[in-house]
């Protein structure tokens, strides 16, 4: 009888230490980010010109390279940086790359410039002026 005591009561004192509880939470448990990843354009309102990624937990992240089509079915592609610091949209067609810096964004519309370069955002299409020629571009479902 006393052994059963004995063991009994060692059982129930191991138990009760090693189940303390932990003040940190569960571990296993990833945190998200609260960071606001939304981009605004200069007057302060959201940029709609910005496509977001949502993965299956809801979080977002910033899409930043595209595939646009011009007219005549040629691709580009199309690389936006969103640094506070340095924002600008890289523009890649047949080896050869122009980096335009964002000059004027407003809640529909981004602008880029770069000497002669102009590059209009607005929703799916890219407008890019260089000189007297104009080139349109469509977004892809690539």
């Amino acid at each position: 009888m006393k052994k059963a005591f004995i063991l009994s009561t060692g059982i129930l004192i191991l138990s009760l230490s090693s189940c303390k509880k932990s003040e940190e939470g569960n571990k296993g448990i990833i945190k998200s980010d609260s960071a606001n990843t939304e981009i605004f354009a200069d007057n302060g309102a959201i940029d709609s010109t910005i496509a977001y990624n949502t993965d299956i937990n809801g979080k977002k992240s910033i899409k930043t390279d595209y595939v646009y089509k011009a007219t005549d079915g040629t691709l580009v592609k199309v690389v936006f940086n969103y640094d506070l610091k340095n924002r600008n949209v890289s523009i890649t067609n047949n080896k050869k790359t122009f980096v335009l810096e964002k000059s004027e964004a407003k809640v529909n519309e981004t602008i880029y410039k770069k000497d002669d370069m102009e590059a209009t955002v607005k929703g799916d299409s890219l407008i890019i002026h260089q000189g007297n020629n104009i080139i349109e571009l469509v977004k892809t479902k690539i």
